[in-house]
């Protein structure tokens, strides 16, 4: 629809003859040009005017006459962040000129270029199609993202706005709003302020610059295409929570039927063309790279309401002070009460879970972490994975490759100032297994980001051996500084002379001599070893004479401090030719007459393959959900691939094949993710005992899945999929080492067909 503006309201008349010469002596117009001012007729804040020469069109707008509430209708800020959006290239009027001087109309006033364009006022979209009405709504949702993907500092915004802790104040500033210009006592209101104080949402920190008022009566669309020319009213825009901004934005979706505000009758549900939530959280998730689980929406639609009641509150008080801007400010006093009673509902929902109505739910404390994660794996991690691959490349021949670049050492510490740290340890966390499985996933989409929330293999293995079976003296000298991530370890136990996947057949030796053990022997495979800030070893020996019946009981675990004379690293192994350097390297370690003392010895002499089923448990269960993690990456990566590509005529994802393997990427990682959940369900719920063979099923089915996943990635990308320019080559190497690591894949099919075995003949027998 076109533009729609009326003579000026009386209370918002300004002399038309200074701002002829004020913009005249800015060089905007001519002395000599008569100005048509007509005022528009939507607007509820600040009065908006159509500035017309016969050459040139203008917008103008101003701060609003009489007294006016602290802290609204700032003009300046309004002016300052459309100017540097515009200079970015995001779609808003060009920003021509500010004035402070209110001698010129009375108010403070900015003036913008008159974008001519479409906009809607009425978000039901009458008198256009089904497919127009979809293309217009996804064209907002989409640059909403793109606002939301901005950086502060790139536009000279740092500093506009408080930040984090933006839901608290947002709560605050409209009770204060409300509270300040309330014409009766409205219950619902008081009670659904003190419910959103209560039920922050845990991921406030995440900072972007945010609209305030993002709704789609507020963008001018191109006069015939879905795309969007600019985005108007920035009053309420600071820096702040994005999902709150979006929220907002879904808010018309659930709209009281028998309110009729800003020209909408009713929720937009039913109308035919208008994407549903799902497929608006769907395109707008999509656009940011961000998953499309959105914890705790709920409360940001309850957020969206009350704000939207508060500006209603308002409206309506400058109508009885005869300062409003709107013809319909009258009628607003009656939509308080109806939108707080709708909000309210969701407030007695359940917070929206990554899992909602599926089997293995997380806690909420876990939805508020994982959530947590996303948005630091998204806003720190993922882009810095650049900057860490070139410092590998720059160090690949130096020895400089085995320090921690400084990028990943700055993350850590914003990670554990963020409380995003040790997640993957119940007793520390808070957090089950089933939680961790979650966050294990995010995590794995990045080869980096489990050590950037000391969340790293081999060291929460060992934390958990420590933490399991440590003595005292133990914990304080080696668990307390790991959990601190101030010192890093390593885990020998495969061996290079023997088969291992036996690992009955270690031959490295452990000897006692008094108040000292001696070990002797070589192990290989040491992940970590490399790493300078790996201070300490465990190191699995046989420590008893070699007994068929007592296989089990002849090994035990010891603490070897690194810098122990006679603990050699001979090598690094290559995996595929990759030295592994980002993980510290995979070292052959010596030990040659290695002393150390009897109190080293973890747990007691034969308990050593007690505690390496106490370590691999939870181990098996966190690689595998890195697995899965990798693997989304992968057929992300894929997908890309497959649509931006053509060969014969069509693009590669119209191939048949390729759409197959698509699909069965799908079906594959689907099942592998719900497999690990249910192990880690029963790790919670059975115990490590409990859930021996759902740990043994998702360590085969996992890596296998990630393999083929990958292999078919590889496959799209051709050649470049086996190089250095995409990852898929370093998490091929990854993947495909998963399948021997922890045991390989045989092992485990033997130890699953055998606990298969039992629980069939339990039933058989249960039946008799």
């Amino acid at each position: 629809m076109e533009e729609q503006t009326t003579p000026v309201r009386q209370q918002h008349k300004f002399n038309v003859g200074r701002l002829l010469s004020y913009l005249s002596a800015k060089s905007r117009v001519s002395n000599n040009d008569t100005l048509t001012v007509r005022q528009y007729s939507a607007g509820q804040s600040n009065p908006t005017f159509l500035i017309q020469t016969p050459s040139k069109s203008y917008v103008l707008r101003k701060k609003p006459p009489g007294e006016l509430l602290p802290g609204a209708h700032k003009v300046d800020r309004e002016y300052r962040v459309q100017k540097a959006l515009f200079s970015a290239g995001f779609p808003v009027p060009q920003p021509l000129l500010h004035c402070t001087d209110t001698e010129v109309i009375g108010t403070e006033f900015y003036l913008m270029e008159h974008v001519k364009g479409r906009i809607f006022r009425d978000l039901r979209l009458p008198g256009l199609s089904a497919a127009e009405r979809t293309a217009l709504y996804e064209a907002a949702v989409e640059v909403l993202a793109k606002l939301h993907s901005l950086d502060l500092a790139s536009l000279n915004l740092e500093g506009y706005g408080k930040g984090p802790g933006y839901c608290k104040r947002q709560v605050s500033t409209w009770k204060k709003q409300y509270t300040a210009t309330a014409h009766r006592d409205i219950p619902a209101m008081n009670e659904l302020s003190g419910w959103l104080m209560k039920n922050l949402p845990a991921n406030d920190n995440e900072v972007t610059l945010v609209h305030g008022d993002f709704r789609l009566d507020n963008l001018i669309f191109h006069p015939t295409e879905a795309r969007v020319l600019a985005v108007l009213d920035w009053e309420l825009s600071t820096s702040g929570q994005p999902m709150a901004d979006f929220a907002y934005f879904l808010m018309y979706h659930y709209w009281p039927t028998n309110l009729n505000i800003l020209g909408t009758m009713g929720s937009l549900k039913e109308i035919e063309g208008i994407p549903t939530v799902d497929d608006l959280i769907s395109t707008y998730c999509r656009c940011r790279g961000i998953p499309s689980a959105l914890p705790q929406l709920n409360f940001y639609l309850a957020l969206s309401l009350f704000k939207m009641a508060g500006i209603a509150q308002g409206v309506y008080a400058r109508h009885l002070l005869g300062n409003a801007s709107a013809p319909n400010a009258a009628q607003l006093g009656q939509c308080v009460e109806p939108l707080a009673k709708v909000a309210l509902q969701f407030a007695q929902r359940s917070v929206t879970g990554p899992t909602e109505g599926g089997l293995f739910l997380q806690t909420a404390k876990g939805q508020a972490v994982l959530q947590q994660v996303k948005d630091f794996m998204r806003q720190y991690v993922l882009p810095a994975q650049e900057e860490v691959a070139e410092y590998y490349s720059k160090h690949a021949q130096s020895p400089q490759r085995w320090h921690t670049p400084q990028i990943i050492e700055d993350l850590k510490v914003k990670a554990r100032e963020a409380g995003l740290w040790n997640l993957f340890l119940p007793s520390v966390s808070g957090l089950s297994q089933l939680d961790y499985a979650y966050i294990a996933e995010e995590t794995g989409r990045c080869l980096f980001a489990p050590e950037v929330f000391n969340c790293q293999a081999p060291d929460t293995g060992n934390m958990e051996v420590l933490h399991m079976f440590g003595s005292e003296e133990q914990k304080r000298k080696w668990l307390e500084p790991l959990l601190r991530g101030e010192i890093r370890s390593c885990f020998c136990m495969t061996e290079p002379d023997v088969a291992s996947s036996d690992a009955t057949n270690m031959e490295c030796t452990l000897q006692r001599e008094e108040d000292n053990y001696i070990i002797n022997g070589k192990k290989w495979w040491s992940s970590g070893a490399g790493n300078p800030q790996c201070k300490v070893a465990l190191v699995m020996c046989r420590s008893g004479p070699q007994d068929v019946s007592s296989r089990h009981s002849q090994h035990s675990m010891i603490l070897v401090p690194m810098d122990t004379p006679g603990v050699k690293l001979v090598r690094p192994l290559t995996v595929f030719g990759q030295d592994d350097a980002i993980h510290g390297g995979h070292f052959e370690v010596h030990f040659e007459n290695v002393r150390v003392p009897a109190s080293n010895i973890i747990l007691g002499e034969g308990q050593g393959f007690e505690i390496a089923q106490g370590r691999l448990g939870p181990g098996r269960l966190h690689h595998s959900m890195r697995a899965v993690g990798l693997a989304e990456l992968a057929l992300d990566l894929l997908c890309q691939r497959a649509a931006s590509r053509h060969t014969f005529g069509k693009k590669l994802y119209q191939h048949e094949v390729v759409a197959h393997w698509i699909a069965e990427c799908r079906l594959m990682i689907e099942q592998s993710r719900l497999l690990t959940l249910h192990a880690a369900h029963a790790l919670d719920t059975l115990g490590i005992q409990g859930a021996r063979k759902q740990i043994a099923m998702i360590k085969v089915a996992a890596a296998r899945m990630a393999c083929k996943v990958v292999d078919c990635a590889m496959q799209v990308y051709g050649g470049a999929g086996v190089c250095d320019d995409v990852p898929l080559a370093q998490m091929y190497s990854h993947a495909r080492t998963l399948r021997i690591i922890d045991g390989p894949d045989e092992v485990h099919l033997s130890s699953i067909a055998l606990l298969e075995l039992r629980d069939q003949l339990k039933k058989a027998q249960a039946k008799l």
